[in-house]
Protein backbone atom coordinates (compact mmCIF):
# COMPACT_ATOMS: atom_id res chain seq x y z
CA UNK A 1 0.00 0.00 0.00
CA UNK A 2 1.41 3.16 -0.86
CA UNK A 3 1.71 6.06 2.13
CA UNK A 4 0.07 9.25 1.16
CA UNK A 5 0.12 12.74 2.76
CA UNK A 6 -1.62 13.92 5.70
CA UNK A 7 -2.86 16.18 2.77
CA UNK A 8 -3.70 13.94 0.15
CA UNK A 9 -5.82 12.00 3.02
CA UNK A 10 -7.36 14.59 4.22
CA UNK A 11 -8.74 15.73 0.44
CA UNK A 12 -9.53 11.76 -0.32
CA UNK A 13 -12.06 12.27 3.00
CA UNK A 14 -13.43 15.39 1.91
CA UNK A 15 -14.04 14.06 -1.59
CA UNK A 16 -16.28 11.66 -0.14
CA UNK A 17 -18.36 13.59 2.33
CA UNK A 18 -18.14 17.21 0.65
CA UNK A 19 -21.64 16.39 -1.07
CA UNK A 20 -23.07 14.40 2.07
CA UNK A 21 -25.43 17.18 3.89
CA UNK A 22 -25.69 15.10 7.39
CA UNK A 23 -23.63 12.83 9.33
CA UNK A 24 -24.79 10.72 12.38
CA UNK A 25 -22.23 11.93 15.19
CA UNK A 26 -21.61 9.02 17.83
CA UNK A 27 -20.73 9.91 21.43
CA UNK A 28 -19.95 8.10 24.26
CA UNK A 29 -23.06 8.51 27.26
CA UNK A 30 -22.73 9.04 30.92
CA UNK A 31 -23.39 5.13 31.56
CA UNK A 32 -20.90 4.57 28.91
CA UNK A 33 -23.14 3.25 26.03
CA UNK A 34 -23.05 4.95 22.53
CA UNK A 35 -25.27 7.20 21.29
CA UNK A 36 -26.04 8.74 17.97
CA UNK A 37 -27.77 11.37 16.36
CA UNK A 38 -27.73 13.18 13.06
CA UNK A 39 -26.01 16.92 12.87
CA UNK A 40 -25.57 18.77 9.83
CA UNK A 41 -22.35 19.62 8.34
CA UNK A 42 -21.53 23.05 7.55
CA UNK A 43 -19.87 24.21 4.42
CA UNK A 44 -16.31 25.69 5.35
CA UNK A 45 -12.37 25.20 3.86
CA UNK A 46 -11.93 21.86 5.06
CA UNK A 47 -8.09 21.69 6.79
CA UNK A 48 -9.18 18.26 8.56
CA UNK A 49 -11.59 19.70 10.81
CA UNK A 50 -15.70 19.13 10.55
CA UNK A 51 -17.95 22.02 12.20
CA UNK A 52 -21.18 21.85 12.93
CA UNK A 53 -24.43 24.28 14.56
CA UNK A 54 -25.39 23.49 17.84
CA UNK A 55 -26.55 24.55 21.70
CA UNK A 56 -24.15 24.41 23.92
CA UNK A 57 -26.24 22.73 26.71
CA UNK A 58 -27.11 19.78 25.32
CA UNK A 59 -26.18 15.81 26.59
CA UNK A 60 -24.01 15.72 23.56
CA UNK A 61 -22.11 18.70 24.35
CA UNK A 62 -22.01 17.33 28.63
CA UNK A 63 -20.72 14.04 26.91
CA UNK A 64 -18.09 15.66 25.08
CA UNK A 65 -16.84 17.72 27.60
CA UNK A 66 -16.33 14.26 29.84
CA UNK A 67 -15.26 12.11 26.67
CA UNK A 68 -13.95 14.12 23.60
CA UNK A 69 -13.76 10.68 21.58
CA UNK A 70 -16.49 10.92 18.33
CA UNK A 71 -17.39 8.90 15.43
CA UNK A 72 -19.15 11.43 12.07
CA UNK A 73 -21.16 8.39 9.70
CA UNK A 74 -21.83 9.82 6.38
CA UNK A 75 -23.76 7.76 4.03
CA UNK A 76 -24.58 8.19 0.42
CA UNK A 77 -26.58 5.66 -0.59
CA UNK A 78 -27.22 6.50 -4.25
CA UNK A 79 -23.45 6.42 -4.95
CA UNK A 80 -23.05 3.71 -2.76
CA UNK A 81 -20.42 5.57 -0.65
CA UNK A 82 -20.13 5.02 3.40
CA UNK A 83 -17.37 7.09 5.29
CA UNK A 84 -16.39 6.73 8.67
CA UNK A 85 -14.57 9.92 10.73
CA UNK A 86 -13.12 9.74 14.10
CA UNK A 87 -11.41 12.15 16.12
CA UNK A 88 -11.68 14.42 19.07
CA UNK A 89 -14.33 17.21 19.47
CA UNK A 90 -14.71 20.61 21.66
CA UNK A 91 -17.36 22.89 21.92
CA UNK A 92 -16.55 26.34 20.47
CA UNK A 93 -17.83 29.76 21.06
CA UNK A 94 -16.63 32.08 18.24
CA UNK A 95 -18.90 34.47 16.96
CA UNK A 96 -16.43 35.66 14.01
CA UNK A 97 -16.27 31.82 12.67
CA UNK A 98 -20.06 31.32 13.58
CA UNK A 99 -20.44 34.42 11.03
CA UNK A 100 -18.00 32.84 8.30
CA UNK A 101 -20.23 29.25 8.69
CA UNK A 102 -23.48 30.44 9.04
CA UNK A 103 -26.51 29.47 6.87
CA UNK A 104 -29.72 30.76 6.52
CA UNK A 105 -31.18 27.02 6.71
CA UNK A 106 -29.96 26.41 10.07
CA UNK A 107 -32.98 29.05 10.60
CA UNK A 108 -34.76 26.02 11.17
CA UNK A 109 -32.66 24.64 14.74
CA UNK A 110 -31.83 28.59 15.39
CA UNK A 111 -35.03 30.47 14.52
CA UNK A 112 -33.47 33.76 16.46
CA UNK A 113 -29.84 32.73 13.87
CA UNK A 114 -26.64 34.08 16.08
CA UNK A 115 -28.09 35.71 18.25
CA UNK A 116 -29.91 32.34 19.06
CA UNK A 117 -29.28 32.27 23.33
CA UNK A 118 -27.08 28.95 23.55
CA UNK A 119 -25.66 28.59 19.85
CA UNK A 120 -22.38 27.69 19.36
CA UNK A 121 -20.22 25.18 17.24
CA UNK A 122 -19.49 21.61 17.77
CA UNK A 123 -15.59 21.23 15.94
CA UNK A 124 -14.31 17.48 15.19
CA UNK A 125 -10.43 17.69 14.86
CA UNK A 126 -10.52 14.57 12.30
CA UNK A 127 -8.04 11.41 13.51
CA UNK A 128 -8.54 8.76 11.32
CA UNK A 129 -11.54 7.80 8.49
CA UNK A 130 -12.24 4.74 6.49
CA UNK A 131 -14.51 4.60 3.31
CA UNK A 132 -16.57 2.04 1.12
CA UNK A 133 -16.88 2.98 -2.18
CA UNK A 134 -18.77 1.28 -4.74
CA UNK A 135 -19.42 3.82 -7.25
CA UNK A 136 -19.96 1.58 -10.19
CA UNK A 137 -23.17 1.22 -11.53
CA UNK A 138 -26.31 -0.70 -10.24
CA UNK A 139 -26.32 -3.18 -12.65
CA UNK A 140 -22.50 -3.72 -12.24
CA UNK A 141 -23.41 -4.11 -9.07
CA UNK A 142 -25.75 -6.59 -9.54
CA UNK A 143 -24.24 -8.61 -11.96
CA UNK A 144 -20.83 -8.72 -9.43
CA UNK A 145 -23.40 -9.89 -6.92
CA UNK A 146 -25.22 -13.01 -9.00
CA UNK A 147 -21.98 -13.76 -9.85
CA UNK A 148 -20.41 -13.96 -6.88
CA UNK A 149 -23.12 -16.20 -5.90
CA UNK A 150 -23.36 -18.57 -9.03
CA UNK A 151 -19.50 -18.99 -8.34
CA UNK A 152 -19.40 -19.29 -4.82
CA UNK A 153 -16.64 -16.39 -5.16
CA UNK A 154 -16.94 -13.47 -2.53
CA UNK A 155 -18.43 -9.76 -4.86
CA UNK A 156 -16.05 -7.46 -5.46
CA UNK A 157 -17.08 -4.59 -2.75
CA UNK A 158 -15.27 -1.85 -4.28
CA UNK A 159 -12.74 0.30 -2.66
CA UNK A 160 -12.07 0.18 0.79
CA UNK A 161 -9.55 2.45 2.50
CA UNK A 162 -8.07 3.30 6.03
CA UNK A 163 -6.89 6.76 6.35
CA UNK A 164 -4.46 7.80 9.32
CA UNK A 165 -4.16 11.78 10.18
CA UNK A 166 -0.98 12.69 12.02
CA UNK A 167 -0.24 15.88 12.54
CA UNK A 168 -1.21 19.67 11.54
CA UNK A 169 -3.47 19.72 9.09
CA UNK A 170 -2.94 23.28 6.19
CA UNK A 171 -4.80 21.91 2.69
CA UNK A 172 -4.06 24.90 0.28
CA UNK A 173 -6.27 24.34 -2.02
CA UNK A 174 -9.81 22.72 -2.65
CA UNK A 175 -10.04 20.23 -5.45
CA UNK A 176 -13.17 20.92 -7.20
Amino acid sequence: MKAITREEGLIQIYDKIKDIKFAMLTSVGEDGLLRSRPMSTTKAEFDGQLWFFTYDETEKTDEIDKQPEVNLAYADIANSTYVSVSGRARIVHDKNKMEKLWNPMFRAWFPKGLEQPGIALLVVNIEQAEFWDSSSSKMVQLFQMAKAILTGSQANQGEHKEIKIVGPAKIEKQKK
